[in-house]
């Protein structure tokens, strides 16, 4: 698979959260956790799984930063 973003951070499936439609994806980054808001429809074409590796793709045009 390849994708243009750069910003892919490889960590490993902690917990998944179905919602009717919507999965909350939590994936271990080292230490800290990063939260994926998906499809219920693409966790299973996925085959994700509590435990195994995935990956955290961030795509964003714009980062704002708050003080």
């Amino acid at each position: 698979m390849k994708i243009s973003a750069r910003n892919q951070i490889p960590g490993k499936i902690i917990e998944i959260i179905k919602g009717e439609t919507t999965s909350h994806v939590l994936i271990d980054i080292g230490g800290k956790v990063i939260t994926a808001s998906i499809t219920n429809e693409s966790v299973a074409e996925m085959n994700l799984r509590v435990g195994e590796p995935a990956i955290a793709i961030i795509k964003a045009s714009d980062v704002i930063v708050g003080a």
